[in-house]
């Protein structure tokens, strides 16, 4: 994507090389701007951008003063243009936008336009990595088990996606089987610098998922956004964004031994998450980054969006080049990476501290204080250190009911229920893990602590160690990559003899896709109210997220996922007391099997090598056979099946035309819910399993299926009436209404307990509007556009909070939703909000970004409130009724 002939910075493009005057770039060093030299690395990659993309139209002139100017323009509210290089997707995420661009080509085709301008002009790449489920374990062939059932579920979306495929330019699908989107990103999408067009830039994207954000660890610009956003952006629309403040993480002095990365990863996360860092990037620095490997840097950047910043980025230095080597990127790619990077100021020495530039402020970490750690038991932020463990779950359990807290009777803290497994009796007590999974791309990606797992689980078998069989455990790699370096290593087959059997390349229990405990399990955690645990090497372990039956989830290195499902139990100290006791009655302490990080090197070093990634990647788009042999149409138009469950036309574009209506105040709206502080994306919009008793359950028994065929919300994304049921539908969800917790609310006229869904339709019958109260926090959590989507099938027109997690109130711009928020120092507590009220939001015909506006009560009370459109463009989406109603306008125009 490069700017016409009007480019006013066509004076600074030259050769890389003069030998070779056809391949150019925009030389930065040439502009001779002082300024330059002190940016940010990361403020670099959007100053690139604009020059090449100047057109004094989507791009201007001033747009590049301003990112030059970021010292003064950072805290200034500024908005620029950013473009990235290519959009990446997962399927749960890819599925809705395809389904929306087949609506949106249908739209444009009624307005007597051209449908096929729908279209990415920007690169994308659509990863499908959400579908697969642990329903098999612990047998060597639950692998393809799994597989086989997850292309069984889902043929009918993996179909569409092939449509998509053919019918869409530069899309391309990377079909089941192959891994997790961004571990496939950094050991082959990744192409840090582009060669496209005649011209060299840097590689930058956004993604459809929070975790887009991994990749900044190999020094790729890159963030989530929603997918309706994305869209946009395939589309060719520039992402308007306000210039970010930069906050320097400085790292400096040696990690223990026994430390891991993911120690590291949760340690800053805490720390960033107090600093404070929402909606700005932070860019790490000093003499202690380059201790650390790509795949460190990466899983630090993965967990970006847990500590609250918009990206974390690590600039290109030697040691990205020899991961760039080692994972077999070619002799002549990586020379023009290093030239070019260098040539424009791009390329980093950590050591070099004249290279250092200015940053909004600096923060730092001594690695050296990095102790062990977990973070539990409900939020990825609350750091715990291992040899406090036992004590703060134990401080949990009695504690009122919160993000630490269970409120257990203190009476009730030894409860033990036995049961019966497999014909042997069992017993189960609170904090007892009944599932153990080492997944996830944040984890999986790193050979360190992958091999540090296998190394643990060697000398574990070693010393006569088992795990219960009625735990679940799983091993779900996010390439191909890591199952040949842990069999050639030798240290797979320990690994299985514990039930850490490789289950899948997908997410899976990350994402909630953990599949069934045993019904014996289930049966005694429900009988004793326990509060069991889950232990899992993933990002995310919010309420109701993993399994409905882990209360507590505690996000672990891979190592200790193995540890602690040998240990049976969170409660214990392994400083202490022995992890087990073997066959012969010998204690066995974690220290007689952790393995240190020279063991670890010294394995990586022989078995991670450059051929086992040429090997896996050389065949990734064509290893699938039956995604090969899958036979799609490749009509323009799609051909919709009314009868489809999975894939259906939205309503979304139902009666749109080419005139705008003005703004409208919102009048008299009933408040649907009343929430607190941190809901997230998967309270309003949960990706797990379908309830049996739910609405969305009740929409397909009435079509036909049976509990066994409901697969999940996830994989319902492309069925608008499947996802504006389950919307809110999380069992977890807190309503103040209800003062408990469920997917269910009151419907204020009547007093009736309703699910939400339920209330909604009754509301939307008397063509009454709603509105949501919240609290800090709205919407943190995974990038879900059916988090917007859904609100606003249901009759949403505006949430009232107190702080939104960035992409989720672009997600809600995108679809038209006003974003309010209370002004400082105001709270639904403070102004004596009920929420049984009924509020009107008077919205003036002239609007301006982030402009106060009025709430009148039916009590006669009246206050203000910000609304959260930040920028003129997002104006502009709000008053076409959200950006993808803009994008069809403006395509359908001749």
């Amino acid at each position: 994507m490069l700017a016409a002939g009007n480019n006013p910075f066509q004076h600074i493009v030259e050769p890389l090389s003069p030998e070779v005057p056809g391949q150019r770039f925009f030389n930065l060093l040439k502009l001779g701007d002082p300024r330059y030299d002190r940016l940010p690395f990361s403020v670099r990659v959007l100053l690139e951008s604009a020059i090449r993309n100047c057109d004094e139209f989507l791009v201007k002139s001033l747009d590049v003063e301003n990112i030059l100017n970021w010292q003064q323009t950072q805290t200034q509210s500024v908005e620029v243009p950013f473009r990235p290089a290519r959009v990446i997707l997962q399927d749960f995420t890819g599925v809705p936008a395809v389904v929306d661009f087949a609506a949106m080509r249908d739209a444009v085709m009624k307005l007597d336009g051209d449908p096929e301008k729908i279209n990415p002009v920007c690169p994308a790449d659509l990863v499908i990595d959400h579908s697969i489920q642990v329903d098999f374990n612990r047998k060597s062939d639950s692998l393809q088990k799994n597989q086989d059932l997850e292309f069984d579920r889902n043929r009918e979306r993996f179909q569409f996606l092939k449509w998509g495929s053919k019918v869409f330019k530069n899309m391309r699908i990377i079909p089941p089987g192959s891994g997790i989107v961004h571990q496939v990103n950094l050991e082959y999408l990744a192409r840090v610098v582009f060669n496209y067009d005649g011209f060299f830039y840097p590689d930058s994207l956004v993604g459809t998922d929070s975790h887009t954000t991994m990749i900044d660890g190999l020094g790729v610009l890159g963030w989530g956004v929603g997918g309706i956003e994305a869209e946009a952006v395939m589309l060719g629309q520039p992402i308007s964004m306000v210039l970010p403040e930069v906050v320097g993480y400085k790292l400096h002095g040696t990690p223990d031994k026994l430390i891991t990365s993911t120690d590291i990863v949760l340690t800053v996360t805490k720390h960033l998450r107090q600093v404070g860092v929402v909606g700005k990037f932070v860019e790490f620095f000093g003499p202690g980054v380059a201790q650390l490997s790509i795949a460190d840097r990466a899983t630090i950047a993965n967990m970006c969006p847990e500590y609250g910043a918009t990206a974390a980025f690590f600039p290109v230095d030697d040691i990205s080049m020899k991961y760039l080597e080692q994972t077999g990127r070619e002799p002549e790619t990586l020379a023009y990476i290093t030239k070019y990077l260098k040539a424009a100021g791009m390329f980093r020495d950590y050591n070099n501290i004249a290279q250092d530039p200015d940053f909004t402020h600096v923060v730092q970490l001594d690695l050296s204080t990095v102790v062990p750690c977990c973070s539990g038991p409900k939020r990825p932020q609350d750091r715990i250190p291992v040899s406090e463990m036992k004590t703060d779950f134990e401080s949990c359990l009695g504690a009122k009911q919160g993000f630490k807290g269970f409120q257990v009777a203190p009476e009730r803290h030894s409860t033990a229920v036995s049961f019966q497994f497999s014909g042997k009796e069992y017993t189960l007590g609170h904090g007892s893990v009944v599932i153990a999974a080492i997944t996830s791309c944040t984890n999986t990606s790193n050979p360190s602590v992958m091999l540090g797992a296998g190394l643990l689980a060697k000398k574990a078998i070693e010393n006569g160690l088992n795990v219960k069989p009625y735990i679940k455990t799983s091993l779900s790699p996010g390439s191909g990559v890591v199952t040949y370096y842990l069999k050639k290593s030798g240290v797979m087959d320990f690994m299985s003899q514990l039930g850490f059997e490789v289950v899948g390349y997908g997410c899976m229990t990350c994402i909630g896709n953990s599949g069934p405990l045993p019904d014996s399990v289930v049966e005694a955690i429900t009988k004793g109210d326990l509060v069991a645990a889950g232990v899992l090497s993933g990002n995310r372990n919010f309420e109701g997220r993993v399994h409905p039956n882990t209360r507590a989830n505690y996000l672990a290195s891979p190592p200790l996922v193995i540890a602690y499902a040998i240990a049976g139990t969170v409660r214990i100290d392994f400083e202490k007391e022995p992890i087990a006791v073997n066959s012969e009655g010998r204690q066995i302490f974690l220290r007689d099997i952790w393995p240190t990080r020279d063991e670890i090197r010294a394995v990586e070093r022989t078995f991670v090598i450059p051929s086992m990634f040429k090997e896996v990647y050389d065949k990734i788009e064509k290893v699938n056979d039956r995604w090969n042999s899958l036979v799609a149409p490749s009509d323009k138009l799609y051909t919709w099946d009314d009868k489809s469950t999975y894939i259906k036309s939205p309503p979304f574009f139902d009666g749109l035309t080419m005139k705008l209506s003005p703004p409208e105040s919102i009048k008299d709206a009933y408040v649907l819910l009343n929430l607190g502080d941190s809901v997230t994306t998967d309270h309003i919009s949960p990706a797990g399993n379908i309830a049996r008793n739910s609405a969305a359950a009740r929409y397909l028994t009435e079509r036909g299926l049976t509990p066994r065929e409901y697969n999940s919300y996830g994989s319902r994304r492309g069925n608008d009436a499947v996802m504006a049921r389950g919307t809110f539908a999380n069992i977890r969800l807190f309503n103040k209404f209800l003062d408990k917790q469920a997917p269910q609310t009151i419907h204020l006229p009547t007093g009736d307990t309703l699910d939400v869904f339920d209330a909604a339709e009754r509301y939307k019958q008397s063509g009454v509007p709603l509105l949501v109260l919240a609290g800090k926090e709205y919407g943190s959590g995974s990038s879900r556009d059916w988090a917007a989507k859904g609100p606003f099938l249901l009759g949403i027109k505006a949430v009232l909070a107190e702080s939104y997690e960035r992409i989720h109130r672009s997600n809600l711009v995108g679809m038209g939703v006003i974003p309010l928020e209370y002004l400082p120092g105001d709270t639904a507590a403070s102004l004596g909000l009920s929420g049984r009220e009924r509020y009107s939001i008077i919205i003036p015909q002239q609007l301006t970004p982030r402009m106060t506006v009025d709430v009148e009560l039916d009590t006669g009370m009246t206050f203000k409130v910000r609304m959260r459109f930040d920028t003129d463009v997002e104006l502009t989406y709000f008053h076409h009724g959200g950006i993808l109603n803009y994008m069809i306008r403006k395509m359908s125009q001749n």
